[in-house]
C-alpha cells in the first residue's frame, strides 16, 4: 500500500473548506474521497499554524456583537419612549 502524497495547497483547500465553510470534517473527506482521519490531521495543523487569524476574527465578531447589543438595547429604549408617549397624546385626545 503505498502513502498518497498531496500538496500542500489542496491540504490546506481542504481544511479551509472545514475552518471557513462551516461544513464537517467527514462531509468534506467524503466529496474528495479522503479519509476523515486525514482531513482532521490536515485541520488541525491548519487551526495551529493560523490560530493568531482565528482569535482576531473571534475578538472582531465579538466586538460587533457587542455593538449590535448596544444598538438593540437602544432602539428597545426608544421604542419604550415612543409608545409611552403615544398613550399620552391618545389620552389627551380623549
Amino acid at each position: 500500500m503505498t502513502k498518497a502524497k498531496y500538496s500542500d495547497e489542496f491540504r490546506e483547500q481542504v481544511a479551509r473548506e472545514v475552518v471557513e465553510g462551516d461544513r464537517s470534517i467527514a462531509s468534506v473527506a467524503a466529496c474528495y474521497g479522503l479519509v476523515a482521519q486525514r482531513v482532521g490531521n490536515w485541520v488541525a495543523k491548519y487551526r495551529k499554524q493560523h490560530a493568531d487569524a482565528q482569535e482576531q476574527k473571534n475578538e472582531s465578531e465579538a466586538q460587533e456583537l457587542a455593538r449590535l447589543k448596544a444598538e438593540l438595547h437602544k432602539a428597545r429604549m426608544e421604542n419604550e419612549f415612543l409608545k409611552k408617549a403615544a398613550a399620552l397624546l391618545a389620552k389627551e385626545h380623549e
